[in-house]
């Protein structure tokens, strides 16, 4: 009788094979969807420091400068607490979801993420406030992790790009409801809270709506096979295909043959620093480390690099709104152009629209271009986030995805820890122009790394790709 390590892997590709001969449908488009709705109010929380910001710093527990590194009432301290808790999760934690389970992980990270947000919203003081966002991140940064492994897993090889595309025009509408809600509340203080702390709470209790909404979605059976339950897998594979036959009214085709050897490897971190794929972890951290300053530099201090203009709190967060309201705009032309052109060359064209309109922003004298450059720096970072969700998750095979780009990813909470730092800096010495500054050699490096070592990935099997 053949061992469980002999015939694993064959087991994989073949799992493997029949989900990539799914045709395009509904059903499969909203288990996208579905999974999505676990990031909608990550990403909420992750981009709410940019719109409470004026609110938390009008209270007095925060100010917008920070005296180093240890001023925990700095609005620095606030931002880059939570990247760190995102960067122990990601770099200490991230094997949890290739050990147990996409759908697993998700729960306790959920429960997580909320309880701390509950806490951030009735903290007394600013170092309490920084405890529990620091907690919050720990839950957030496994959770972003392990979504990115579980659509990449249950789509088609065909419209991987599409659906990981088509989850983050759903994530990213929760930035312009975030924009809302605090041009509605910061002003305000209902029943006598603060306004910015009720824009906390709502995304503390929402968060625990979606738990019940995501309770019916299948493990994802690429994994199931990868840990050796062979029979779970094919059950489910089994279950997606007697849907996907049910709502198209159309036969499935034969699975088309394997051509990739099966590889035996159980997965370890030595394999994601090892000769097949130290390339691919090197080029993405430098990538996530860069695209960091572009894309929170920006999001978390819109508000305040409006407010340095002079405009009244009311109108920033009114402008802001509107800039937020091309968030998932970005997400709509990633997925529009997913499957149409190389993912690799759309992230260089995307970092080079944020310089570009960046520079023109920190520039712009005129309100109308200021707001025109506002929106299209982002959609071009929520272009640049709707792909490399999917190319990262796309570079590492199924054993090794979660803590291969859970690592590289980490890359990406170390800038955002310093990032907002270095913006207060050169905000307070130099004006916008030193912000886009740093935020255009960001871009430069991007187009560097990614153009010159990153692999071509479109329309190709996972197990082809990361063997």
């Amino acid at each position: 009788m053949a061992s469980a390590a002999d015939t694993t892997p064959a087991a994989a590709l073949s799992v493997s094979a029949r989900l990539d001969r799914l045709p395009a449908c509904r059903y499969l488009a909203s288990l996208a969807a579905r999974i999505a709705l676990g990031g909608w109010f990550e990403f909420y929380e992750l981009f709410i420091a940019g719109y409470i910001a004026l609110g938390l710093i009008s209270s007095g527990l925060f100010h917008k400068a920070s005296t180093g590194y240890f001023d925990w009432s700095g609005f620095a301290a606030f931002t880059g607490c939570f990247f760190a808790g995102m960067f122990v999760s990601t770099v200490f934690f991230s094997r949890i979801p290739d050990r147990y389970g996409r759908k697993s992980t998700f729960t306790a990270s959920m429960v997580f993420y909320s309880t701390a947000a509950v806490l951030v919203a009735f903290s007394p003081t600013a170092g309490w406030i920084d405890v529990w966002r620091f907690v919050a991140g720990f839950g957030i940064g496994i959770q972003l992790i392990n979504n990115d492994s579980f659509i990449s897993e249950m789509a088609p090889k065909h419209v991987r790009g599409r659906y990981m595309a088509l989850g983050f025009i759903v994530i990213l509408t929760s930035i312009p409801v975030v924009a809302l809600l605090a041009w509605a509340l910061v002003p305000r203080a209902p029943l006598g809270l603060d306004g910015w702390r009720w824009v906390m709470l709502i995304g503390a209790v929402g968060g625990v709506l979606v738990w019940l909404l995501r309770r019916g979605l299948p493990e994802s059976p690429r994994w199931l096979a990868a840990r050796g339950r062979v029979a779970e897998a094919e059950a489910v594979v089994t279950d997606i295909e007697r849907r996907v036959v049910a709502q198209t009214g159309r036969a499935l085709p034969e699975p088309s043959p394997v051509d990739v050897a099966p590889v035996e490897e159980k997965g370890s971190w030595r394999e994601v620093f090892g000769r097949r794929y130290g390339g691919r972890t090197l080029m993405l951290s430098v990538f996530q480390f860069a695209q960091t300053i572009g894309v929170y530099g920006f999001s978390n201090w819109v508000v305040i690099l409006l407010a340095t203009r002079g405009y009244t709190v009311v109108t920033t967060l009114g402008y802001s709104f509107l800039i937020a309201c091309f968030t998932p705009v970005g997400g709509l032309v990633a997925w529009r152009l997913a499957e149409r052109f190389e993912r690799k060359w759309q992230l260089v064209a995307a970092a080079a629209g944020i310089g570009i309109f960046g520079i023109i922003f920190a520039e712009a004298k005129v309100t109308a271009l200021l707001l025109a450059c506002g929106a299209a720096v982002t959609l071009c970072n929520n272009w640049l986030i709707g792909i490399f969700h999917t190319y990262g998750s796309e570079l590492f095979p199924t054993r090794i995805r979660a803590r291969g780009f859970g690592f590289t990813f980490a890359w990406s909470r170390v800038s955002s820890i310093f990032v907002s730092y270095w913006v207060a800096d050169l905000l307070a010495a130099h004006g916008t122009v030193g912000v886009f500054t740093l935020i255009g050699a960001a871009m430069v490096v991007i187009i560097a790394s990614v153009g010159i070592w990153g692999p071509t990935t479109n329309n190709r099997r996972l197990e082809e790709l990361s063997p």
